[in-house]
């Protein structure tokens, strides 16, 4: 959930030109990441709520390829992009182990 209003902040700097590019499919998949969680965690099985874990997990690894495409064409800072792909990066490495001991 914190990542994802620090990405809306950020990505309201992005040109207007990428409104309904870049800017779109950041938020879209920082939001999939918080929703997939919630998603999968009502009434699911165990094996379901691991698979919508994956899900989010495949939408974070999209949002650091959009944090990627912004730095290199300069719409972020140098420190945007690396506090924002290191939360993105710690926040992985939680899912992933959170994930992992689902059983």
């Amino acid at each position: 959930m914190d990542l994802g209003e620090e990405l809306n902040v950020i990505t309201t700097k992005f040109p207007k030109k990428e409104m309904y590019n870049l800017t779109s499919q950041t938020m879209r998949a920082v939001d999939s990441v918080a929703l997939n969680i919630s998603e999968g965690s009502i009434g699911q099985t165990n094996p379901e709520f691991k698979r919508f874990m994956g899900y989010s997990i495949r939408s974070l690894a999209e949002v650091v390829t959009c944090l990627h495409k912004a730095n290199r064409r300069k719409y972020i800072t140098a420190n945007e992009f690396e506090k924002s792909y290191h939360d993105s990066f710690e926040l992985m490495n939680m899912m992933v182990a959170f994930r992992n001991k689902i059983e």
